[in-house]
């Protein structure tokens, strides 16, 4: 059975994303009122589907995002470019005291029993400046996409960032690229600006644009007003601070049954959406993890295999899942092994620490088809 998509068979790039690039320090596994240093990985919901195409999977692909030119932003840059991933920059000027700024997110990795704790200083963000008229996306979209992608984090972030979305997403429906969206509802960032409430009212208007849609029932709900069950963790210790109901499976482990029976309501109320997916997770502690996924896909439901996870840094597991599963899909993999790629190159993501893929594509192959972790030699 086919996806449903109608996929450009060729394009300058195979996948542009639109969204907030930010960097996220990490002091490992020490908590941070204890950290004497941290790493810094450069990070991003939607640049993360781009750098995990670019870099795994081979693809051409590019993000629309906001750049401050200081040496923060150069850092950042940097790191688009060795990810493989053609900037479109909107250029932003640091006036020496407090912004525009790259935003900054604060995430320990936790251990055992001790759940990663992740907070954010989006002060003065220059991402959320980015407004409607920004980006020439007749330009960028004339010389071919195929498959164009933003989501909920950069939705939140500002008035003017959701009224972006939409009129990229309306560009890359008049050129022809398929489109999707990661729902990555975040309390925190719309608390600031409306809630809930505003989510709903915002989101509404993006999807209504999206081919694909990326989230669990907790997105659903609270990112659609979608009406389902009360989301509840299942999980032996508390979830992540930033996600309470983080890509969970609901309330009977790792059955799919509460997602997919909210698609009905999805599609009734977006009938163009075609693909909706999400990632499934048990958290039984924070490095010990089971770890399925599942989509609806044109009608017909898909599930991955379940596995057990020992996970060094849960961060970015789910764009891991996303970019995988849309790299099945561009490169014409049935769908049951487009969600199985996904499954894999999520789960092997969060072998690595940082938030973009270390893995190659014949890892991620190996692995979908029942690889093990013996030894290569």
């Amino acid at each position: 059975m086919s996806s449903g998509l109608n996929i450009k068979s060729a394009g300058a790039l195979d996948f542009l994303s639109l969204g907030a690039l930010v960097h996220r320090l990490d002091p490992g596994t020490v908590p941070f009122r204890k950290a004497t240093e941290c790493r810094i990985h450069v990070s991003g919901g939607e640049f993360n589907a781009a750098a995990n195409l670019a870099d795994c999977f081979r693809l051409n692909t590019g993000i629309a995002s906001a750049i401050v030119n200081y040496p923060i932003g150069d850092l950042i840059a940097e790191k688009v470019r060795a990810m493989g991933v053609k900037p479109f920059f909107k250029m932003f000027k640091h006036n020496g005291v407090n912004g525009p700024n790259m935003a900054t997110v604060y995430s320990d990795q936790g251990f055992g029993i001790r759940a990663p704790v992740v907070f954010y200083n989006r002060s003065n963000e220059a991402a959320a400046l980015l407004k409607p008229g920004d980006f020439n996306w007749t330009e960028i979209f004339g010389n071919g996409v195929r498959w164009f992608h933003s989501g909920g984090i950069f939705a939140s972030l500002s008035e003017t960032t959701g009224e972006l979305i939409i009129e990229a997403m309306k560009a890359a429906k008049s050129a022809g690229a398929v489109t999707s969206f990661d729902l990555n509802f975040r309390a925190k960032l719309w608390n600031i600006w409306g809630g809930e409430k505003k989510a709903v009212e915002v989101i509404d208007r993006i999807v209504k644009h999206v081919d694909v849609l990326v989230g669990n029932e907790e997105d659903l709900q609270k990112g659609l007003g979608i009406p389902g069950p009360e989301v509840a963790a299942k999980s032996n210790m508390p979830a992540r601070s930033d996600e309470a109901g983080a890509r969970r499976a609901g309330q009977a482990g790792l059955d799919p049954s509460v997602f997919f029976g909210m698609i009905d309501k999805v599609t009734s109320k977006y009938p163009q959406v075609k693909i909706v997916a999400t990632t499934l997770r048990e958290v039984h502690s924070t490095n010990h993890h089971s770890w399925s996924a599942v989509a609806w896909i044109n009608g017909k439901t898909y599930s991955a295999p379940t596995c057990e996870l020992n996970v060094l840094d849960r961060v970015g597991g789910g764009d891991g899942f996303a970019s995988g599963f849309f790299y099945g899909l561009l490169t014409n993999e049935s769908p049951e092994e487009s969600v199985k790629l996904g499954w894999a190159h999520g789960a092997l993501l969060t072998t690595f620490p940082g938030d973009t893929t270390m893995a190659t594509i014949d890892e991620v192959k190996a692995f979908a088809k029942g690889g093990s972790a013996r030894i290569q030699r």
